[in-house]
């Protein structure tokens, strides 16, 4: 029989092994911006990379893995983070929309609930977007609903707090690197999530970045001025393009009240009172000054993600800490002449997604496999070693950040927007897309017969301008892709 004094004694052998177990666990950091595009990210390529937008997300990319297929399967801020935090689809945590009749239920099953009770610390810093008293972190400060540029306003567990005079993205960049270097307990793992507010609408860049890009000329996609000519209703009746739906006020600092007695917005306000612009000249206008608004916001969610890694550096653990940045969705950069997000169209639905884990994954890799936020919630605690409930929806892309792609991983996807009426007067649709077609389906209120498809060939027609769902050269595929939507319903339970 082992006695008290061996039992203790084995005890105190036992105990720092399992503080080492603990400690090596790895931590987390994942950074996540709102409405950043893949387009305006360097390490994608295209038509922006010779901007250099985004110098230390491509280091990142650099060091790690870019993704270039993960999606969304609801492009729309808030539906988009509680299938984050839940691994589920839309319709099933119930958060479909951005309306107040959409409500998340916090009671409900989350990722960092389970890592909490898995010995992980875990922090939110942020946008949320999810009205409410946070769930399963040691510690949150979080934006009400969209949150400001400026002088912004934070929920915390103890109240409100104001930050008079100060930038959103660099509030929430110091609050994180305090609660990184000071607040944390050291000998134990962590999950710290970084959310911007940024690049979101309506643009507001940091003052030291107004100076930025002024006299360049930012390039036009191609299909810019796009006229939807063998597209259905919904491309036709939106109310997102740059041309009539951009607000010069709000949205461009350009007229009325609101800035005009900013500095910042002189020049602005000037051209517009004396230049009678009218037609394809003021929307091109509008969408130089959009884009250059937009890309200044990103440089200050770029520098966040400098100081984040530089601080990890310092405090010796960026070998044991995975870095993760993304975005809530896609963003239309004048591609079809739009701004914002919603459609399943490519720029919209795909959303840029890096990780950086130090000796797994190999530094400048690229994955071409179809992955979801769905996925998220599961990699999270697959990373932690933490136990993934049944209900969730998604997959862990662990195997694929060790290279190691499963023969059974997923050849399609499934999408589904729902907010009709609202907001730019996007249609709700549902549709399936693989690595070669896509297949979209309009339906309801203010669809003519209740219903409008469509479908494109996304190898010969990357920019999904030419809509083939009447081809008889494709019956075929499009009947296979209508079984896969068929398909896809059933395995995620959707019912309407």
């Amino acid at each position: 029989m082992m006695t008290f004094r061996k039992i203790i004694a084995l005890l105190a052998y036992l105990l720092p092994l399992l503080v080492l177990a603990q400690q090596k666990k790895p931590n987390i950091v994942w950074i996540f911006s709102d409405d950043h595009s893949y387009q305006t990210i360097g390490a994608y390529g295209g038509r922006l990379e010779s901007l250099d937008p985004t110098p230390n997300i491509d280091r990142l990319a650099a060091e790690g893995m870019r993704f270039d297929k993960a999606y969304v399967e609801n492009s729309i801020c808030a539906p988009s983070r509680a299938t984050l935090l839940t691994g589920k689809m839309s319709h099933m945590h119930k958060k479909v929309d951005n309306t107040k009749k959409s409500v998340f239920d916090h009671d409900q099953q989350q990722f960092q609930k389970i890592l909490q009770k898995n010995g992980y610390q875990t922090a939110m810093i942020g946008k949320i977007h999810l009205p409410g008293k946070m769930q399963g972190f040691d510690y949150w400060e979080v934006l009400p609903g969209q949150g400001k540029y400026y002088n912004p306003d934070f929920i915390t567990e103890e109240g409100d707090t104001n930050y008079k005079g100060e930038y959103v993205t660099d509030v929430i960049t110091d609050r994180a690197l305090n609660w990184l270097e000071n607040e944390r307990e050291q000998d134990k793992p962590f999950m710290m999530m970084v959310h911007h507010k940024a690049p979101h609408r309506n643009w507001d860049p940091a003052e030291r970045h107004m100076g930025k890009y002024e006299d360049v000329e930012i390039p036009e996609p191609e299909n810019f001025l796009d006229d939807y000519a063998t597209r259905t209703t919904a491309a036709h009746k939106q109310e997102m393009d740059i041309g009539t739906s951009m607000n010069l006020e709000k949205d461009l600092k350009a007229s009325g009240d609101l800035y005009a007695n900013d500095p910042r917005f002189k020049s602005r306000y000037e051209k517009i009172a004396k230049e009678n612009m009218k037609g394809e000249e003021l929307t091109k206008w509008k969408y130089q000054t959009y884009m250059k608004d937009y890309l200044r916001c990103i440089w200050s969610v770029d520098e966040s993600v400098g100081e984040i890694m530089k601080s990890l550096k310092e405090q010796g653990i960026d070998e044991n800490t995975i870095v993760i940045y993304s975005s809530d969705q896609g963003f239309y950069m004048g591609e079809h002449g739009w701004f914002d997000k919603r459609f399943m169209y490519e720029e919209s639905f795909r959303t840029p997604l890096i990780v950086k884990w130090p000796k797994t994954v190999k530094p400048g890799s690229v994955n071409t496999d179809l992955v979801q936020n769905i996925d998220l919630a599961e990699t999270f605690l697959d990373l932690a070693g933490a136990p993934i409930p049944e209900d969730m929806q998604g997959k862990s892309i662990v195997p694929l950040l060790k290279a190691e792609t499963p023969d059974n991983w997923r050849k399609s996807l499934y999408y589904h927007y729902y907010e009709y009426p609202g907001a730019h007067s996007v249609r709700k649709h549902e549709g399936v897309a693989n690595k070669r077609y896509k297949l979209i389906r309009f339906y309801g209120q203010d669809v003519p017969n209740g219903e409008e498809w469509e479908f494109y060939d996304i190898k010969s027609d990357p920019s999904e301008m030419n809509n083939i769902y009447a081809s008889t050269a494709y019956a075929k595929s499009i009947s296979e892709m209508k079984t896969e939507l068929i398909g896809l319903r059933a395995k995620y339970g959707v019912t309407k």
